[in-house]
């Protein structure tokens, strides 16, 4: 295990360092509803034009538009009817001189019709007023035959989907790095696509560390508190894009984690640990990496495996760990354990580093200038401190929610941004701008 104890690392330097060793997923072909979430590598064109055929968009009459041209309430155009078009017809029949085609939304278009005019623009073949739906088939098959007074005319075209109306063929439709969400996946099936090519969404693996952690649920005894951090992790990862399995607490023990860890493995494209990485007695997560051996623990990098324990320049979150381990070299992030410090923390680097193994294009969240709504009255010098704050997007203004303490769970659930102070800043006036990392985009 390298140590970077003597080295102060800046939010930049070590967000650039994790990165730098990371690279996408490798692609594997998906079944569509698997591939849900993940991103697309190849281009997808269209194969055959979508609408493939001329349909109705309208339940009603296909007819020929010279035989309605001059059709009035009072003067209706009387054709007759001959036969029904339903949605999936393979043979309509043909529309002729003085006919009309009783047609379903989505059916195609039959041979010699011009348009469609919707049922309730007719009496419905009822020889009444006008109608405002037509009667189910299975009630009254005669309603495909007889006669049918239509009241308005209808344009060439109207009421009908063209043929390629949505898009062409060998048009592109969708472009590789597209995140694939229910609509783009409604596009795949509907141009027949039954799997495409895609970067996996990345098995994020969450545990805490403390043995006064107590499984929500679960009485508290004298010295415990509930553990949250395995929760707003595996939930932070699951917002990100990542399948992530949520371990739950382990105790202090170091054989414990190990083992832990070890057991994992097999199902992680990355780890990610809180607690245990700071300079008590009972911090044991350094400890178990760098005791793991074999392919675990390593002086250097390409010997199987390392994880560096490092200071950063920031509030909360200073103490860091990062490291590739086990002989597939899977990430591991170690985290501090304070809340606060877990989720900001994750938010600068774990969730980059998910990001980036997804092949996403928005690896970063969003950084907005807001104008601080208060006074920020002390911020560390030589640290970039991350206030929690509600950021107003109508006025552009951002406000601190609670203090700068990592144990303030309860600011953190109302925040929607971390207000950025810089490392040379040491307090903010109100109505000064800063800089705001968005949550919730």
């Amino acid at each position: 295990m390298s140590q970077g104890a003597d080295r102060v690392w800046s939010v930049t330097e070590h967000l650039d360092s994790v990165l730098g060793r990371l690279a996408p997923l490798d692609p594997i072909e998906l079944q569509l509803l698997d591939a849900q979430g993940c991103v697309l590598v190849e281009d997808v064109t269209v194969p055959v034009a979508l609408p493939p055929f001329e349909n109705s968009s309208m339940d009603g009459y296909a007819v020929r538009v010279a035989d309605v041209a001059a059709a009035t309430g009072e003067h209706p155009a009387v054709l007759d009817v001959v036969g029904d078009v339903a949605a999936g017809a393979q043979e309509p029949p043909s529309v002729g001189p003085g006919q009309a085609a009783r047609i379903m939304t989505g059916a195609p278009l039959p041979p010699g019709a011009e348009a469609v005019v919707p049922v309730e623009w007719t009496d419905g073949g009822t020889g009444g007023g006008p109608a405002t739906a037509m009667a189910a088939h299975s009630f009254d098959p005669a309603g495909a035959s007889g006669e049918v007074r239509v009241h308005r005319g209808a344009e060439p075209g109207q009421f009908v989907r063209a043929r390629g109306s949505d898009v062409a063929a060998g048009e592109l439709a969708l472009a590789a790095g597209t995140v694939l969400g229910p609509p783009q996946i409604g596009l795949l099936a509907a141009i027949g696509r039954a799997s495409v090519t895609v970067r996996p969404r990345p098995r994020v693996v969450v545990l805490s560390t403390g043995s006064e952690l107590v499984q929500p649920g679960d009485p508290l005894r004298p010295g415990s508190i509930h553990d949250s951090n395995s929760f707003a992790l595996t939930a932070a990862a699951r917002a990100a894009g990542a399948i992530a399995y949520r371990v739950g607490a382990v105790a202090d023990e170091v054989e414990t984690l190990r083992a832990t860890i070890e057991d994992q493995l097999i199902r992680a494209d990355v780890l990610v640990t809180s607690g245990g990485v700071s300079v008590g007695a009972y911090d044991v997560v350094k400890e178990a990496l760098s005791t793991l051996g074999g392919s675990f623990g390593a002086d250097a990098e390409d010997s199987g495996g390392y994880v560096e324990f490092r200071t950063l320049a920031m509030q909360p979150g200073k103490p860091q760990g990062f490291g590739r381990i086990g002989p597939d070299h899977i990430p591991l992030f170690a985290l501090p354990g304070n809340p606060v410090s877990a989720y900001v923390s994750f938010e600068l680097f774990v969730r980059p580093a998910i990001r980036t193994l997804m092949g996403a294009k928005d690896v970063h969240r969003t950084v907005v200038r807001a104008v601080c709504g208060s006074a920020v009255e002390h911020s560390p010098a030589g640290r970039r401190q991350y206030l929690r704050g509600q950021y107003d997007r109508t006025t552009g203004t951002v406000t601190p929610v609670g203090g700068a303490g990592s144990h303030l769970v309860k600011a953190l659930a109302h925040a929607d941004a971390l207000i950025v102070v810089p490392e040379a800043e040491t307090s903010v006036a109100a109505g000064a701008e800063v800089d705001v990392l968005v949550l919730d985009e």
